[in-house]
């Protein structure tokens, strides 16, 4: 039986209950796009635009395998290599910015499937980890625990960073727990007033048993787009870069063989300590891009890896790099 055909404005795209049957006929039930125009008494260029609609809004996620003979291969080979208990491998991506979204939606379904009630969480992070909520579907995990792993900034936008941890925590209905201080202060003094007595060793503490530590990693170098990039000056970039940085995790400046580089801007990041993390339970890396590979590598020799996710093109790379070790 037919529906009365309806008016089809823009509320008809803006109406959720409407986008997700639309989704539901078209993949779950099978339905061509004339037969839920004809069966909700919508235009079938409507059905069309509503599909999309559901995928821009990450209200449907499409999961496309990946798990292709050099993806399984070049897994195994970075897990023996660099004693990972899992890797998990994207398709090459063509430029930075495809590799963020990749590696992000990968990561968003591992934690989908692996995070679970009870669990405390510590999140650092970058683009790459504000790309995971579009394909993170958690269960309602009331007595889960996020922890920000490093302080924010003034503004509120969506490259804050402590943006992701209460967005991973709000789609959980879980605590969330913000560092509450500024990512970057102006000496190392005022990082350890701050520390001391400001009630952060609660934070520290909580760090110190998370069952999952999730970061990102950025480089460092003329090219680079990492986030914290523009939170120093230009002569200070440039400084690092003379005394042999290539790694941002967490805004620490690390060299090629994961050390800290001796400078100033390292001892001004308010953030838990990478020792610290270097213990957690079960550390997350995931980041993705060729160019990224050496930062990647150097952060895996500071904190250690339990599953990292990346794309094909860093795999390889990271393996040339591995032959050092």
């Amino acid at each position: 039986m037919t529906r009365v055909k309806r008016m089809q404005g823009k509320g008809v795209t803006s109406d959720k209950a409407t986008r997700l049957r639309v989704a539901w006929m078209y993949y779950d039930r099978r339905m061509t796009q004339r037969d839920i125009a004809e069966a909700l008494g919508l235009a079938r260029t409507t059905v069309i635009r509503l599909l999309e609609e559901v995928l821009r809004r990450g209200e449907v996620q499409i999961w496309i395998a990946t798990d292709s003979e050099e993806s399984l291969s070049l897994a195994a080979d970075l897990e023996a290599r660099f004693g990972l208990a899992e890797a998990i491998i994207v398709p090459q991506a063509r430029d930075q910015d495809e590799a963020t979204r990749s590696v992000g939606a990968a990561l968003g379904r591992f934690l989908s499937e692996t995070v679970h009630e009870g669990m405390s969480l510590g999140v650092g992070w970058g683009r790459t980890l504000t790309a995971s909520l579009g394909s993170f579907r958690p269960l309602r995990l009331a007595d889960t625990r996020v922890i920000s792993l490093l302080g924010g900034m003034i503004e509120a936008g969506h490259e804050n960073s402590t943006d992701y941890a209460w967005q991973l925590a709000s789609r959980m209905g879980a605590e969330c727990f913000l560092y509450p201080a500024p990512l970057l202060v102006d000496s190392a003094e005022t990082a350890r007033v701050l520390r001391e007595k400001c009630g952060l060793d609660r934070i520290d503490q909580m760090a110190a048993s998370l069952d999952m530590a999730i970061v990102s990693v950025g480089d460092i170098g003329a090219e680079a787009t990492s986030l914290s990039r523009g939170l120093i000056s230009a002569a200070e970039y440039e400084r690092l870069i003379e005394r042999g940085a290539l790694c941002d995790v967490m805004c620490h400046a690390l060299d090629g063989q994961g050390r800290e580089i001796d400078h100033p801007l390292n001892r001004r990041i308010m953030s838990v300590a990478l020792s610290v993390l270097a213990e957690t339970r079960h550390l997350v890396i995931a980041s993705g891009g060729v160019s990224r590979a050496p930062a990647i590598f150097a952060a895996i020799r500071r904190l250690g890896c339990h599953t990292l996710v990346t794309d094909i093109g860093a795999a390889r790379a990271l393996l040339a790099l591995g032959n050092d070790l």
